[in-house]
């Protein structure tokens, strides 16, 4: 989130391209064969904060090899440098790259590898003269004069000749140093980035020329006819010169805003893949990513500056990531532990889902500070914590961003691993440390992937499009975001593995490794992602919805039955009546046969009661205080599909009761998921476990989330005798005990620890 145009994005909340490009690089080049692990930290180079370079001179390479050599010592194998294209061409053509040959020179004298950052957002002023037409414009029609940031626009052709030979340069120049280990080519992509406009009311950008030249070519293709784009807007276009987005909201229709916000989604994830593809002109071998400013689970569609949709992101690099700052000045309150385990899983499976892994681009080192507003310092623990739980998710890179804190800008004195002194603190003792942890045990963490999960999230961003550019008309604005949090912490407060899923993947069929779909907060749904929900639960699969399912289709046409599309012969019912109210009750009966529900218990909803009508066939699970069918259950071909008439997943992280949890977690039950891990002896679920499974060891993670010291028993299924378990603090035996295919450790966990143990079964 550091240097996001949104200071609050992290607290508010198809793939795009048709060149086909796959990865040429082998798993084993990205992992060093598997046994390279980089734990990273930003820097480049004396104190300049990014995307700004040190200019260099005669004290530099003694300065700059003093911090290397601290780094090094401190435990990191890795830097993560930066170049941006104001100085690397301050004239047309004319490259400079002097400031990452003396660091990657550097670097490889002393062992460490070095990714590199790129910033095309810091452009140099000769773009803005040669090509006038790629300053951006505002919905308004306010031209923005780039003032180092936010550079120009990419869909412009000349700025696009110029960046990607830019990117070709840079690539060929960084290519010749043994030092280089990757690239992050776009870090916090938007549309628009590192500039705010007070002057502007409800910014929104992409109005430039060529930006709607491109989305009426992106139009064509999805319309195919001006007559069938006419139909669906409502509108009387003779020519497709007359087209262009939507620059304010009418009573009439939102499908053109629907289509601006999904083209931008599209627009963005071609973006990366244009800078990957002129990276990739020299490279064939180091690994391309991005990273967003935070998952874009926690963002919305909807956001005038652009908001990637990092499925669609995932699929155009090598890796994609994410940076994490669960203590950023901006936030509203710091990260809960519910907050930080779903935003890992979140990010962890948009790689899932094209079979890659996934990067933290940055990961906040030091206290936060935006002016005057400065946030709780990070400890020592935190910084652990938050390196262990993002290794623990399955992420193959952490950078810790950053060795010195911000020197100059609005967050002066702010995320610093170090003191601008250059004073180590406590806090980077504790970084170095997990991070040399993790170099020992490189090729243990690259072999192995996480517990597979049997429990399916849908993320659909269509939830978040409800009203349109007008979400003042919904007092639930948050409500994709905190039914998201609200069901993951259901089942992590088990120890249940969960998966996000796209909409892709549902409509592609994509979803055979798991038991159970929850579809939480389903007001808008497309016809093809209803579809795959139809042939997933008609193969065998458990689907789970909750209220108003599919009421709004992909154009925001409301459906004549809710369920839409449909899926009221799937679930079984239909709405007959949808009441306002703040903490509906449903009690669900002893006979619905949920597990461990031997007797009426009741749980609540969130924001609405919708009364269902059972069709003939399907029963009734529970009731709303008045006697209406809150939960119907339908048998649909070979699988079930369940209807909550309110949004359970909603209240749960609104007001975590603990039947809400057994209620959520109960369903999956239904469909024989249950955990692999139990934990006994703690008070309350206080304890995290998170494994990586390799072909011989089983990693295990321990979290103590609390402020107390607990003692507790963990029992795990582990295939195989396990014949050794290695405590991963000082690498000595760990005492366990087995029994059939359970492994038993018991532990005293300090507040906040963290525990690595293997478990060996060759």
């Amino acid at each position: 989130m550091k240097g996001s145009h949104s200071s609050n994005a992290a607290c508010i909340v198809v793939l795009a391209m048709a060149s086909g490009m796959c990865p040429v690089f082998s798993q084993a080049v990205i992992d060093g064969g598997n046994s390279f692990y980089p734990a990273a930290v930003w820097y480049s180079g004396g104190k300049a904060r990014a995307p700004m370079l040190e200019r260099i001179d005669a004290t530099s390479a003694e300065r700059w090899g003093a911090d290397l050599d601290r780094i090094r010592e401190d435990g990191f194998n890795t830097v993560k440098t930066w170049i941006d294209w104001q100085t690397g061409e301050p004239g047309r053509g004319q490259f400079d790259f002097g400031n990452l040959n003396l660091l990657m020179r550097l670097a490889q004298e002393r062992g460490l590898r070095v990714i590199v950052q790129v910033y095309l957002d810091s452009a140099p002023d000769w773009i803005g003269r040669l090509y006038p037409g790629g300053r951006f414009v505002d919905s308004s029609g306010a031209v923005i004069t780039s003032q180092s940031a936010p550079g120009y626009c990419i869909d412009d052709p000349g700025v696009q000749k110029e960046a990607i030979a830019f990117l070709q340069a840079l690539s060929l120049d960084a290519n010749r140093s043994p030092a280089l280990y990757g690239w992050d080519v776009w870090s916090e992509p938007h549309v628009i980035n590192w500039a705010e406009f007070p002057f502007l009311s409800h910014a929104e950008f992409g109005f430039n020329p060529s930006t709607q030249a491109r989305f009426r070519s992106w139009l064509r293709d999805k319309y195919g006819t001006l007559a069938a784009l006419n139909a669906a807007w409502y509108r009387t276009y003779s020519t497709w010169d007359d087209v262009e987005a939507p620059r304010f909201p009418t009573i009439l229709s939102y499908t053109d805003y629907i289509d601006w916000r999904m083209f931008i989604d599209d627009k963005l994830a071609g973006d990366l893949a244009l800078r990957v593809r002129a990276i990739r002109s020299a490279d064939r071998t180091h690994p391309i990513t991005s990273h967003s400013d935070a998952p874009s689970l926690f963002t919305s569609p909807t956001d005038g500056y652009g908001e990637p949709d990092d499925f669609r992101m995932s699929a155009n690099a090598d890796f994609y990531g994410t940076s994490m700052y669960p203590m950023h000045s901006e936030s509203t309150h710091p990260w809960s532990n519910a907050m930080l385990d779903t935003a890992l899983d979140f990010s962890r499976s948009a790689g899932h889902s094209f079979r890659k892994g996934f990067w933290i681009g940055e990961l906040q080192a030091g206290q936060g500070a935006t002016g005057m507003r400065i946030a709780a310092p990070v400890a020592p623990a935190d910084e652990t914590f938050w390196i262990w739980e993002a290794i623990a998710h399955g992420a193959r890179e952490f950078a810790v961003y950053a060795w010195y804190p911000m020197s100059s800008g609005f967050e002066s004195n702010g995320y610093g691993l170090i003191n601008l002194d250059g004073t180590i603190t406590d806090r980077a003792r504790a970084a170095g440390k997990a991070a040399a942890m993790v170099g020992r045990h490189a090729s243990s963490l690259l072999s192995a992937t996480p517990a597979p999960a049997k429990v399916a999230i849908l993320y659909n961003r269509l939830a978040y499009m409800v009203g349109g550019s007008q979400p003042s008309l919904s007092r639930l604005g948050r409500a994709p975001i905190d039914s998201a949090i609200g069901l993951h912490r259901a089942f992590a407060e088990q120890q249940i593995p969960v998966d996000f899923v796209s909409t892709e993947d549902v409509a592609a069929g994509k979803l055979g490794q798991y038991r159970i779909l929850f579809v939480p907060f389903p007001v808008m749904l497309s016809r093809k992602v209803a579809g795959g929900i139809q042939r997933y639960v008609q193969g065998g699969g458990v689907a789970v919805a909750e209220a108003r399912l599919a009421w709004n289709d992909a154009r925001g046409m409301a459906s004549a039955i809710i369920p839409g599309s449909g899926l009221d012969k799937v679930f079984g019912g239909r709405e007959k009546v949808i009441e306002p109210a703040d903490r509906p009750q449903m009690t669900i009966d002893a006979s619905a046969g949920l597990p461990g529900f031997n007797a009426p218990t009741t749980v609540s909803g969130a924001a609405f009661e919708e009364s269902l009508q059972p069709y003939p066939g399907s029963r009734v699970l529970g009731r709303f205080e008045d006697g209406e069918p809150a939960m119907i259950e339908n048998s649909f071909g070979n699988g079930k599909a369940i209807l909550i008439g309110s949004f359970a997943a909603l209240a749960y992280e609104e007001h975590p009761e603990p039947a809400a949890q057994r209620f959520l977690t109960a369903l999956a039950g239904l469909a024989g998921v249950s955990a692999d891990v139990t934990v006994s002896g703690t008070s309350g679920s206080v304890l995290q476990v998170r494994r990586l499974i390799g072909k011989d060891e089983q990693i295990v993670f321990v979290f103590n989330e609390s402020e107390n010291t607990v003692d507790a028993a963990l029992s795990l299924d582990v295939r195989g005798a396990v014949r050794r378990a290695v405590d991963w603090s000082d690498d000595h035996d760990a005492p366990f005990r087995t029994d059939q295919n359970k492994v038993t450790v018991q532990k005293t966990f300090a507040p906040r620890e963290v525990w690595v143990v293997s478990l060996q079964t060759q």
